[in-house]
């Protein structure tokens, strides 16, 4: 050819065999990605035949990773975020801290130094939140308390990392390592001035995002919505992802994710920012694809050979080491069994930013080449796995309170939001709506009962949301509604309805089973957002079935046919 062409070349080689092996996964009943890694392999220098450009590669993923953050900020507001600090904060930088020790140890047994230790323990505690949305969307429990807990908890630890990155360089050389030209230059700034600065550029960037952002960006999408040209508001919602991503990283040295997922942020203050959301999501598939892919290329398939008991050892500080400590946290915060598992679960995998961290160790001489290999090694073979770990998450739940007498009081140790308080009046108790979750839709049910003087109860997870009831004095217990025993603290044997308003539908069939069981008269209603889900709920008699998009359907047929009879009174 009269000229390169190693973009278009990789892209293609990249997708289209993403494309047959992800099938062949498919039909053999495993993860889709699990195809993806092994084209990565098998296109990376590693392997014979074809390589494929892995700079450009590098480069594709890392648009995908912008993408991606971008529509979780999308849908994942600062409010959602705070709501969630309590227990994403501590919880986070104490699991940091647990499997940086654990890394530290077992590199200790090896006889690496300490600064390969902490660098490469650092690298096995960081999660992927591109793994972990691809997790949660597909079970359908990204907009859930436990969700909103596992990305919040992401989002701390990408924050940390963010911090770890910028401190790395300057405190390479007394480390023991080598000083990048960045340090040179600086001279002997100290650790506090470097820390001041960080933090000061991080706060700057968020602070214009939050004041000028928030305001600015929304009105920007609705200006190019009113052109009526869907090209351009898809290129608008690309456009204002990646380029504020690029932009935190040129300006402020904030990482792509992170500024992604602040623009994300700003843009869900428009009423657009669903369509937003839904027009990027074909790129956000796409450029996921190549992450996948550019992690394969990186791997060395020998390291298996050569050190499988390293591999072993990494593998299970990942997915059971850094998991338990996450587990156990969720349950000191007094949340529930499934909320651990969940967080747990989300854990059991790294990604990205451990990629980031081992590169940037190598290249200062902190880390030895054997460690970045047992780092991609850990993070493809965790990747492949952690869909089946998520699977496993309703039967450990069942066979945790059925057998171990230790997790059910570690999930219940005496909490004071576990159970009504005995001031409640009997009568609030007797012939009431047990309403199940109370986020957007569960608040507007709430509202509209309290309108009407009908009396309820709520069973939410969030326990920041139960205080919030119980202060305005509307009975409310913190738990999981698939737990008997949190449904029999809201008197569901009195309860004359059953609403469950949570978007996790997973368990609602097991809700519905506790009520019957143990008020047989109970009437129930139920949301969800899929037609399938709907007509299996209605076959097995769920009661009355909310499917989003037929209510809003029907809400505003009411509402023209009610101004419709409105009008043609007003001109007889």
């Amino acid at each position: 050819m009269p000229h390169s062409v190693s973009l278009i070349t990789t892209i293609a080689a990249a997708l289209g065999l993403a494309l047959i092996l992800g099938f062949i996964a498919a039909r053999l009943k495993l993860p889709p990605l699990v195809g993806y890694l092994i084209a990565g392999i098998i296109l990376g220098p590693a392997t014979p035949g074809f390589v494929a450009d892995i700079e450009l590669s590098s480069q594709l993923a890392e648009i995908g990773v912008m993408l991606l953050m971008f529509g979780v900020g999308l849908h994942f507001s600062l409010n959602d975020l705070l709501a969630v600090r309590h227990i994403a904060l501590p919880g986070a930088i104490v699991q940091i801290v647990v499997a940086t020790l654990l890394g530290m140890g077992v590199t200790a047994f090896w006889g690496w130094s300490l600064a390969a230790g902490v660098v490469f323990g650092l690298a096995l505690s960081v999660a992927s939140t591109v793994v972990l949305l691809k997790a949660l969307e597909s079970r359908g429990v990204l907009e859930t308390v436990n969700g909103r807990i596992a990305v919040g908890w992401l989002v701390v630890e990408d924050l940390v990392t963010v911090l770890v990155l910028v401190l790395l360089p300057p405190l390479s050389l007394w480390l023991g390592g080598d000083a990048p030209d960045d340090a040179l230059k600086s001279g002997d700034r100290s650790l506090l001035t470097t820390l001041a600065l960080t933090l000061g550029q991080v706060s700057v960037f968020i602070a214009l995002m939050l004041v000028v952002g928030r305001r600015l960006f929304p009105k920007l999408l609705w200006q190019v919505a009113r052109t009526g040209s869907r090209e351009l508001f898809t290129l608008c919602v690309i456009a204002a992802a990646v380029g504020i991503a690029y932009g935190s990283a040129a300006l402020f040295g904030v990482s792509f994710a992170l500024g992604a997922f602040f623009a994300g942020v700003v843009m869900s203050e428009s009423p657009l920012s669903y369509r937003a959301a839904e027009e990027s999501l074909p790129f956000r598939d796409a450029f996921s694809v190549l992450f996948f892919v550019s992690v394969g290329m990186l791997f060395d398939p020998q390291v298996l050979v050569r050190e499988p008991f390293h591999v072993i050892v990494v593998v299970a500080i990942i997915m059971v080491g850094k998991s338990l400590a996450a587990f156990f946290l969720v349950l000191l915060f007094r949340y529930p069994l499934n909320t651990a598992l969940t967080v747990s679960a989300s854990l059991a995998q790294i990604g990205e930013f451990s990629f980031i961290l081992a590169g940037l160790g190598l290249s200062l001489g902190l880390l030895p080449a054997e460690g970045q290999s047992l780092v991609l090694a850990g993070a493809i073979i965790s990747i492949a796995f952690n869909p089946l770990v998520f699977h496993a998450i309703e039967p450990a739940q069942t066979w945790i309170r059925s057998r171990s007498k230790l997790a059910q009081a570690l999930e219940r140790p005496d909490d004071p939001l576990a159970a009504l308080p005995m001031t409640v009046d009997l009568k609030r108790l007797t012939g009431q709506v047990v309403l199940v979750g109370y986020g957007r839709v569960g608040r507007r049910i709430g509202e509209a009962l309290a309108a009407k003087g009908i009396p309820f109860t709520v069973a939410e997870e969030n326990r920041e949301i139960v205080e919030q009831l119980r202060a305005k004095d509307i009975p409310a217990v913190s738990g999981d509604a698939s737990d008997p025993t949190v449904l029999i603290q809201a008197h569901i044997h009195r309860a004359r309805m059953l609403v469950i308003a949570t978007p996790d539908t997973l368990n609602v069939r097991r809700m519905i089973e506790i009520a019957r069981t143990v008020n047989p008269r109970i009437e129930t209603v139920v949301r969800t957002h899929s037609e399938e889900e709907a007509e299996l709920l209605e076959k097995e008699k769920a009661g009355k079935v909310s499917l989003g998009e037929h209510e809003l359907a029907t809400a505003m047929i009411h509402h023209v046919i009610e101004r419709f009879a409105t009008g043609n009174e007003q001109h007889k």
